[in-house]
């Protein structure tokens, strides 16, 4: 019996991983992927002010709230295993202890690829901090010194997924994925994320947009493939391919 693939998603925040992967999360779980995801925090200062406005509202409210509809969301993509670390948002910092804790996570999926923010986003440091650690526990979890007799980690790629505005974070997808065939479920997530349903449709016409960058990408108007959703990608290592 061949391996069980896996892949694991760093997530500053408890909606991330839906807005901005949610399609490459639910494509490759449909392939036969144990997806994890790891929400570093619930987002629960810095993204749910429409939760903070209504009456009563407390920090215990709102985590609970986000951690529902993360959990939601998850299991409309078909996440394995959602891992929410409840560390802290706004801003976001993570001692060794929670950091070994990741390492321990990274050891455990030995992920095919990895997923996680761009690697700058000066309107939220929150994400280009998530990838920091994603890099630095990556690291680590190749370490034959860390926990020695544990398997290491061998050398998954790590995708940064797409930021809000990509002008601004120096983001230059290099990958494009055709999430069409699950855009359904994608969907279904982000309506479970009713603490930021402001987000909603901008992220539909994202997807939309990076369908055209993936038919012009893929052979164009001689023969592109169709696509009317898709996600864009930057990875940060080279690629190595057998086929083109």
């Amino acid at each position: 019996m061949s391996e069980k693939k896996t892949a694991l998603v760093i997530s500053a925040h408890a909606a991330d991983f839906v807005w901005r992967c949610g399609g490459a999360i639910a494509l490759h779980a449909e392939r036969g992927y144990d997806v994890t995801v790891v929400c570093l925090s619930f987002g629960e200062r810095g993204e749910s002010a429409k939760l903070w406005k209504q009456p009563g509202m407390t920090l215990d409210k709102v985590k609970a709230a986000r951690r529902a509809e993360s959990e939601k969301a998850a299991a409309a993509l078909g996440v394995s295993d959602l891992i929410c670390m409840d560390l802290g948002d706004y801003p976001l910092r993570l001692e060794d202890e929670a950091k070994y804790r990741l390492v321990d996570i990274i050891r455990k999926v030995q992920p095919a690829f990895m997923l996680s923010h761009s690697q700058y986003d000066p309107y939220n440091t929150d994400h280009m901090y998530a990838t920091q650690v994603a890099l630095e526990c990556r690291m680590i979890a190749q370490a034959w010194g860390h926990n020695p007799g544990e398997k290491v980690l061998g050398a998954p790629q790590l995708y940064l997924f797409e930021p809000h505005q990509t002008e601004q974070m120096g983001w230059k997808p290099d990958t494009f994925l055709d999430i069409t065939p699950v855009w359904d479920k994608k969907r279904a997530a982000i309506e479970c994320m009713e603490g930021q349903e402001h987000l909603w449709e901008f992220y539909t016409r994202v997807a939309q947009n990076r369908a055209n960058h993936f038919q012009r990408n893929s052979g164009g108007q001689s023969g592109g493939r169709a696509s009317k959703y898709a996600e864009g990608f930057q990875s940060i290592f080279p690629r190595t391919v057998d086929e083109l």
